[in-house]
């Protein structure tokens, strides 16, 4: 069965062949009115358009790539939704749209990332969960092909990135803590690859070390970030002696104080009262746990806006003014973190 032709859309939206194209290229804004119009004459006939034959012609796509992995059935990510919300509405008002796909694995993601380059149907990527030695930024780099990471990697690797300052955030949950009358302070922290872990985890050293508190191995914990590996890690600090037990845990994510706050309470402990829980990144949930959950806000709405003003200063080869850049998390104390009880 033959596929309709632009002409047929026009003819069926009652607009011009360039009004069609304005709409489906994102090249140029139209009224609401119009641009439903085309989107169901489009839907109503089957039209698909010739992707190569656009960007031959335009050099253009109008389209930023981003790739995720999935969560497992049994979690949640409420930091990828609010990210991915944020860089969508932010390409809109520059006037592009994000092309999403899920992939397994870091390899399979730089492959695909060649494959879109090769028939030409992205203008640039964002990246997120970027570590050291990172195979994806490498192979753009080398391809020579336009990306932003939410996220640094290697020093000698230059190239556009924002990214939050996790020392200071946990160096400001430390301090409150520490105000709180909190000396002995466990961490949950990431396992040693993780670059953004190593961030954190820096953060809370260097606050025990500026404020001459003693720093005891065996109050840090390394999991992966999900809640089971958190309780368990958790549950193992809270078994220590009574008198080196940890009265607050700090930990790398919102995730993984859910899971520490669980662990408290069927340890018989008392969550904000015998023992301090912290998270990073005041995910929705964290009003609503009991007791509310002390967190880090991350600007995710400034970095989904300053990735996209520099993804698209580089697809119209413009100079990208400011092109690292590292915003600061913002402390929200609730109930989980009061002051520490003798």
């Amino acid at each position: 069965m033959p596929t309709a032709t632009i002409h047929e859309v026009a003819k069926e939206a009652g607009v011009s062949i360039a009004t069609v194209s304005y709409v489906l290229n994102g090249s140029r804004r139209v009224s609401e009115e119009t641009r439903q119009r085309v989107l169901e004459a489009t839907h109503r006939l089957g039209y698909r358009p010739n992707i190569t034959a656009r960007n031959l012609q335009a050099s253009e796509t109008r389209l930023l790539g981003y790739s995720w992995r999935p969560s497992p059935p049994d979690q949640f990510n409420p930091i990828l939704d609010r990210f991915l919300q944020a860089t969508a509405e932010a390409a809109e008002r520059h006037g592009y749209r994000i092309l999403t796909f899920p992939t397994g694995t870091i390899d399979e993601e730089a492959t695909l990332y060649e494959d879109l380059i090769r028939v030409g149907q992205v203008d640039g990527f964002v990246l997120s969960n970027t570590n050291l030695d990172d195979v994806r930024i490498r192979r753009l780099m080398d391809l020579g092909f336009r990306f932003v990471a939410f996220g640094r990697s290697n020093p000698s690797l230059d190239f556009p990135w924002v990214d939050i300052d996790g020392t200071e955030g946990i160096r400001l949950v430390m301090q409150h803590l520490i105000e709180m009358g909190h000396q002995r302070i466990g961490c949950l922290a990431w396992p040693e690859a993780s670059l953004t872990g190593h961030y954190r985890l820096a953060g809370y050293r260097e606050a025990l070390e500026s404020h001459g508190l003693p720093l005891d191995g065996g109050w840090i914990a390394r999991c992966e970030n999900t809640h089971d590996e958190a309780y368990d890690m958790a549950g193992r600090l809270l078994k220590l002696p009574a008198e080196r037990r940890p009265t607050a845990i700090v930990t790398m994510s919102d995730i993984m104080a859910t899971g520490a706050i669980n662990a408290a309470w069927d340890a018989e402990l008392q969550p904000g009262r015998d023992v301090a829980v912290t998270g990073f990144d005041d995910a929705p949930i964290a009003r609503f746990l009991r007791p509310s959950l002390t967190s880090l806000h991350q600007p995710l709405g400034e970095v989904g806006e300053r990735l996209v003003t520099m993804l698209v200063d580089l697809c119209q080869g413009r100079p990208v003014p400011e092109p690292h850049v590292i915003l600061s998390p913002r402390l929200v104390v609730r109930e989980s973190s009061m002051r520490c009880t003798p």
